[in-house]
């Protein structure tokens, strides 16, 4: 792996009209290339994207945070030309990330991504984009998105995973995802994409309403599981089922709190939304 490093956070605008241009696959194989740069906690950034997303304030960064702050890196590394896909139209399969230490007094990190492990899947082919974040301390959080590109011919047999169902559980939470939390959460991540926007922005990619981006459901059930979870040494992984379409009411069922559970975001008539688990990290 070769590293670029950057001399600041990059600048979204011009990143937003390269995805917008790019609509074509132009390989089949990725960049052996990743980006790192050091990045600032702003305060009121993260006061403004507790309040989207459900945290009540703490001197703790919500788990999901980190996100936010590698989002111009990750927006580079996907638009960059040498990148095959194009990041219009992708779909986020599953989220895992991994506290190794509790996010408290963090105010400058070394942010880290690059994407990997690329494979065929029945409707194209999956990669991880992989970011971590490091403090004076070293490795602080991590975590891996996996992404669905349709229409990718790769040779090998497609991996079929086991599907994953919602265990019994007991209900925890429900709230109504509004018809404009895609454009506020836009607003405090960075993430502009049209199928979260608008219903006549999302019918342009074949989507009949807008729908909530996935690290919002995710935010917002962790939001909610605040007293159920250890601030470190915990890995949380889901994986998107169904989107949730905008607007629409939204039940998070947990287990109870402890070192490890399970967690499983519904909609009417039962649909699942999101399937997920939280367990101590292991080596």
């Amino acid at each position: 792996m070769q590293w670029q490093t950057l001399s600041s956070p990059p600048f979204l605008p011009p990143l937003y009209w390269r995805a917008a241009l790019k609509r074509k696959i132009t390989g089949r194989t990725l960049p052996e290339q990743g980006l790192r740069c050091r990045v600032s906690v702003n305060p009121r950034d993260v006061a403004a994207y507790r309040s989207v997303c459900g945290f009540a304030d703490s001197p703790i960064l919500p788990a999901t945070y980190p996100h936010v702050l590698a989002f111009g890196l990750q927006m580079q590394l996907l638009t960059a030309k040498a990148f095959p896909f194009p990041l219009l139209g992708l779909i986020h399969l599953s989220n895992r990330i991994r506290l190794h230490r509790p996010l408290g007094g963090v105010g400058e990190v070394s942010i880290a991504v690059h994407a990997q492990n690329l494979m065929p899947h029945a409707k194209g082919a999956t990669f991880d984009v992989v970011t971590t974040v490091e403090d004076s301390l070293g490795l602080l959080w991590e975590a891996q998105s996996r992404m669905l590109c349709r229409g990718v011919k790769l040779e090998g047999e497609a991996t079929q995973g086991s599907p994953t169902t919602c265990a019994p559980l007991s209900e925890l939470s429900r709230w109504k995802a509004p018809a404009d939390i895609g454009r506020r959460y836009a607003r405090v991540s960075g993430d502009y994409n049209p199928i979260h926007l608008s219903a006549l922005s999302a019918k342009l990619f074949g989507f009949p309403q807008a729908i909530a981006h996935g690290l919002w459901n995710k935010a917002r059930t962790l939001a909610a599981l605040a007293e159920h979870l250890p601030t470190a040494n915990i890995e949380i992984a889901v994986e998107f089922k169904k989107p949730v379409r905008l607007p629409s009411e939204v039940i998070v069922h947990a287990s109870a709190a402890g070192s490890r559970g399970e967690v499983c975001l519904k909609g009417a008539g039962d649909i699942e939304h999101m399937v997920g688990q939280w367990r101590p990290i292991t080596p």
